[in-house]
């Protein structure tokens, strides 16, 4: 199958199986009465996509109006959608390069938005460009001469082309900005780059703000703008959880030093033998760790996480995506964004302390109306942590009975994985190498930043004479 037909596949089952229509009875029912033109409803039925989603229905018409949007929706229910068909209805009527820009937090979610736009925006030869960390620079640079429709990228790789090359005219007539998990880029984290991306484009634009989580700070740009046709249109989909109804979700309570053994025997049951699993832990170390000792337990897996190259996060991803392996062992860069139809379980080896992160983690399974199971490993300091959790989502864990007698047999057996995982991270000097990566970053953002300082020295001179 070609990489376009498995990313249309992939997008049927993921958007088919969602809810046949809004909630809202005050909304559209059809994608003909949100004023979508013919070719895109086309492409939609093409595709098996016959209804819209709530977050789709409320956001679409307001959008193709001219409205500035700012939506909330549980994980999986649409939300990419809701800005890139009418964005690629806008670039039908009026084509030019670069027309929107799309900004998220991590880099595989920029994958994923670009994949879809290039499924929804086929009928109009859509040129999208995807611009992140740990790909080569140069090459990016040359997409962005060519003046692609819409770039999605992350704020940081953009803020170094913004500084070292010449784009700065090519984003000066964006219009569209969207802010795709926007609670985590409106996060001091992303704050400094924001900066001097809203530095470099036109005020006058139309801004999307979308997100599962919505926070006060983002609440609070609803209101900033007193003109009253100058607001923009808010939607929030009210629900009692912040988590989906298809979504079963459950905890061991373990002493913290057994929590590898306990970890094993989950994959090894009945229940999860084979089930395609997402396992989320708290630190790259962690889930390298956990790698390998499965590996070495015969326990098919692969990982993702911050300390490995672009080249091979994108092949752990395709694997898993294929099926090929069914674990994938993630820190939270695989939270957000990750929209894998297949995905079955989802185990906190480590559970967030930030009651959000644990709804996006969660979020990676029971997707588009799928049923799916969360699983969290609760240790003696987590306490709080559940509580939290369960106060926001408003839904209690249920206990998962485990027979212990299973995981004292195999405790051996775990404890000399464990010794030759540890073995190989200190071997393969697992934290010097994630320390050089650092620096080589570090040496990457200064020496940006020293060019963009040159160039403005060198504009102050030129004009001084």
């Amino acid at each position: 199958m070609s990489s376009s037909s498995s990313e249309q596949k992939e997008l049927n089952e993921d958007v088919s199986l969602m809810d046949s229509s809004p909630k809202n009875p005050s909304l559209p029912t059809s994608f003909e009465q949100l004023g979508l033109n013919s070719w895109l409803i086309d492409a939609l039925n093409a595709m098996s996509i016959k209804f819209p989603t709530e977050i789709q229905s409320a956001c679409i018409p307001k959008i193709l109006l001219g409205k500035d949007c700012i939506g909330e929706a549980k994980t999986g229910s649409g939300k990419t959608a809701a800005f890139a068909l009418p964005i690629l209805q806008k670039l039908s009527e009026d084509p030019f390069g670069i027309f929107a820009l799309v900004l998220t937090p991590t880099r595989e979610l920029a994958i994923q938005i670009a994949d879809q736009f290039r499924v929804l925006g086929k009928g109009v030869n859509i040129k999208e460009c995807i611009i992140i960390g740990g790909l080569d620079m140069m090459t990016q640079a040359i997409q962005l001469s060519r003046r692609p429709h819409v770039v999605i990228a992350t704020p940081g790789r953009l803020v170094d082309h913004i500084n070292s090359s010449d784009i700065k005219s090519s984003l000066s007539k964006i219009r569209f900005l969207v802010l795709d998990e926007a609670d985590r880029l409106l996060s001091d984290t992303f704050a400094d780059d924001l900066s001097v991306i809203f530095d470099n484009i036109p005020s006058k634009r139309q801004t999307l703000l979308f997100t599962a989580t919505m926070t006060e700070n983002i609440l609070a740009l609803g209101n900033i703008e007193e003109d009253q046709n100058k607001k923009p249109f808010v939607y929030q989909i009210k629900s009692d959880t912040s988590t989906v109804s298809t979504l079963a979700q459950y905890y061991i309570f373990i002493p913290s030093h057994v929590r590898e053994p306990y970890l094993v025997h989950l994959l090894r049951s009945e229940q999860f033998l084979n089930q395609s699993t997402i396992i989320f832990c708290g630190r790259c170390k962690t889930a390298e760790l956990l790698r390998v000792m499965l590996v070495e337990l015969d326990i098919r897996c692969t990982s993702l996480h911050s300390s490995m190259s672009q080249k091979e996060r994108l092949n752990s991803l395709g694997k898993f995506k294929a099926e090929v392996v069914k674990v994938l062992v993630a820190t939270d860069v695989g939270s957000r964004g990750l929209d894998i139809p297949t995905v079955q379980v989802v185990i906190n080896f480590d559970i967030p302390k930030d009651p959000a992160d644990y709804i996006h983690r969660v979020g990676r399974t029971a997707r588009a109306g799928r049923g799916g199971s969360a699983l969290s490993i609760v240790t003696e300091r987590d306490i709080d942590f559940v509580h939290n959790i369960e106060a926001r989502t408003n839904k209690r864990m249920e206990e998962w009975k485990i027979n212990e007698n299973k995981v004292i047999e195999s405790l051996n057996e775990i404890a000399t994985a464990k010794r030759v995982a540890v073995m190989h991270l200190h071997d393969t000097n697992f934290d010097g190498v994630k320390e050089i990566h650092k620096k080589k970053r570090e040496v990457l953002e200064n020496g940006s930043t020293q060019s963009h300082h040159t160039k403005n020295s060198r504009k102050k001179s030129k004009t001084k004479k």
